[in-house]
């Protein structure tokens, strides 16, 4: 008989009460986990659990394994700075900026296809720190400047970049409608089922592997058990296989409860409505811009030319 098992005869042949054998139980389980981990248990003496039980571990870690993947990317959707560049250092007037009223007004009636607040947009107080909100200011404040210099008014860049700047406040407030909706929508309730229903079933499955121990130790302790002690190692086995044939049936039940909830796939159908939905509304939105754009463009490489020929 090795060290191991010696203690853990000597550990169940004491009689000092329920909680000693409690705890005796609990430490032969100890050891068996040991046993295995170190590779001192022969295959057949582990406690076979059925197919059914292994197949739906397979799929709930699977499971798992995919909401945290993806949690652990979206999860940025939950600061809105996710994109904001690190190297731009905004002063408090720039952060302020909004669209000024004229350049609204131009916008308004020189962007044919998309349709903008005829009001131009009050400042306030907290500015959001997003890429589209970063372009949005950098092009007002651009515009602003060439538009205020001597015969500004009908500077061709300036003109662009008041359009420049509107799409983009625009497709900045549908940044911020986009995470707010991917937020409630998608990454609560795909948090929720990581830490409740999928949680559930891990907690369930570890006491199924802590009651199989059970059994496992409880088979050591029947064989090395004295004569006087064969009886209560024979009933000690009995009870832990009624446990385990108990918890296991319970984690098959949860597991089944969690792969069958058609929750992710609603959540992830709306984190890809709401992509979309900002996707098209920028495509939109930018598609209208630049034809405008391009036609300063295309005006001022004319003039250019023309002046070139003479």
């Amino acid at each position: 008989m090795d060290g191991w098992s010696k203690l853990q005869s000597s550990l169940s042949n004491l009689n000092i009460g329920q909680s000693a054998n409690k705890f005796a139980k609990g430490f032969n389980s100890s050891v068996q986990a040991t046993r295995e981990r170190l590779g001192q248990v022969a295959p057949e003496e582990i406690t076979e659990l059925p197919q059914e039980y292994k197949d739906l571990e397979a799929r709930v870690d699977a499971l798992r394994q995919a909401h945290l993947a993806l949690f652990r990317v979206t999860k940025a959707y939950d600061s809105e700075s996710y994109d904001y560049p690190v190297q731009i250092q905004e002063s408090i007037s720039e952060l302020s900026t909004t669209i000024g009223h004229g350049i609204t007004n131009f916008a308004v009636s020189n962007l044919k296809s998309v349709n903008l607040a005829p009001n131009p947009i009050s400042p306030v107080t907290a500015q959001h720190k997003t890429l589209p909100h970063a372009l949005g200011r950098a092009a007002t404040n651009g515009a602003s400047a060439l538009q205020a210099a001597p015969g500004g008014s009908d500077d061709k860049l300036g003109k662009a970049l008041g359009l420049y700047a509107a799409v983009w406040e625009m497709i900045a407030g549908a940044r911020v409608q986009q995470d707010e909706a991917i937020q409630t929508q998608y990454l609560q309730p795909w948090q929720t089922t990581l830490s409740t229903s999928i949680n559930v079933a891990m907690k369930a499955r570890q006491a199924v592997r802590a009651s199989r121990l059970e059994l496992d130790a409880a088979k050591q302790s029947l064989k090395t058990a004295s004569p006087t002690k064969q009886e209560q190692a024979r009933l000690d086995v009995e009870n832990a296989e009624d446990d385990l044939v108990q918890k296991t049936e319970v984690a098959i039940t949860l597991m089944k409860t969690v792969l069958d909830n058609p929750e992710p796939l609603r959540n992830l159908n709306e984190l890809t409505k709401a992509q979309l939905l900002y996707f098209a509304s920028a495509a939109e939105a930018l598609s209208s811009a630049q034809g405008e754009i391009e036609e300063f463009s295309v005006a001022a490489e004319g003039e250019y030319r023309k002046s070139r020929d003479h």
